[in-house]
């Protein structure tokens, strides 16, 4: 049986040196790393499945590092788009994919989380749902170790990228649309959670609008809760003429209170969710593609992987009016 010591002799290097090719630590040099890993491929070793997914056979093992909602399993339909999206991409590009989720290391510290993801033979991460409170994330992306692709975060640097939508300009764009064909005046807008980087973003969007427009604009911090919107609605509606939420989930909560309420108050949201389609009632939301965003990252990932700089990538949005016709099958 091929071991370690035997690869070392091969390569002309110590068994330290292998052992960190193996375990993608970052201070060896490509050629070094090139000529272990070919004599790995060469002799048949495979100490471990880590090891194993490290060969020349695929360029990289990845992480999804996924941030669940437990208040609301509305996110689960968002969450398994851009899983789907993330696995069909990386199979084409020979890519290993693992799925961590942000509360199984959110207890951990900077250089715990680093031991974790060398543990897993992790090179590269892409981070979905990061807000300004996770500080660990933050510093591992200052880091600078593994190459990094976040989602809907405004990060960019040698070696992380950014990739998602215009969320200023689709929040711009789907209450300009809504406010236009109801000619309302007075908003009440429905802001999602304040830690949140789309929060602040689609936030711009609509005080730009209303500053455009003259609007009268009520903001309330809405979330990203479907109870929450549901409240804001009965207390604040009857004194504005139009509803624009920050997320499709408090759209339906904010539909469902005015339906309550039994008056008419034109609703939109924000994402494009199947369950947008169920609520009874037609809205105008803005789409987002999940699958095609996910899949971008990982292309993007890629990218950074063989060398090349992090950007910013901006992914296309659309205007949909969401009726139960079209989602069913």
């Amino acid at each position: 049986m091929v071991s370690i010591k035997d690869v070392a002799k091969e390569a002309g290097v110590a068994i330290s040196t292998v052992s960190k090719v193996l375990n993608n630590y970052p201070n060896v040099s490509e050629a070094t790393r090139k000529k272990v890993n070919e004599v790995v491929e060469k002799l048949g070793f495979v100490p471990n499945t880590v090891a194993a997914t490290l060969s020349s056979k695929r360029t990289g093992r990845v992480a999804l590092l996924i941030k669940l909602n437990l208040s609301t399993q509305a996110s689960d339909e968002i969450n398994m788009q851009y899983i789907s999206g993330a696995v069909h991409k990386a199979k084409e590009l020979q890519l290993d994919v693992i799925t961590v989720f942000t509360s199984m290391i959110e207890d951990m510290t900077l250089d715990e989380v680093k031991n974790y993801f060398r543990s897993q033979g992790i090179r590269g991460i892409i981070i979905y749902g990061l807000t300004t409170k996770d500080k660990i994330l933050h510093k591992l992306i200052d880091c600078g170790e593994f190459k990094i692709v976040v989602v809907d975060a405004p990060m960019v640097n040698e070696n992380t990228s950014s990739v998602g939508v215009n969320h200023a300009k689709a929040q711009y764009d789907i209450a300009k649309k809504t406010i236009t064909e109801n000619k309302c005046k007075k908003i009440l807008y429905l802001a999602g959670d304040e830690d949140g980087y789309v929060t602040a973003e689609r936030l711009e969007g609509i005080r730009k609008l209303a500053d455009e427009k003259k609007l009268k604009l009520t903001v309330r911090n809405g979330k990203f809760s479907e109870l929450r919107a549901r409240e804001l609605t009965m207390r604040f509606s009857k004194n504005n003429d139009c509803v624009v939420c920050a997320s499709d989930i408090m759209a339906i909560g904010a539909m469902k209170a005015l339906i309550d309420m039994d008056i008419f108050r034109p609703v939109c949201g924000f994402d494009g969710i199947i369950l947008m389609g169920y609520v009874g009632k037609q809205m105008n939301t803005v789409k987002q593609d999940f699958v095609e965003i996910s899949g971008r990252a990982v292309e993007e990932l890629s990218r950074l992987l063989s060398g090349e700089a992090g950007r910013k990538v901006v992914m296309k949005h659309t205007l949909v009016r969401i009726k139960y016709e079209d989602i069913i099958v």
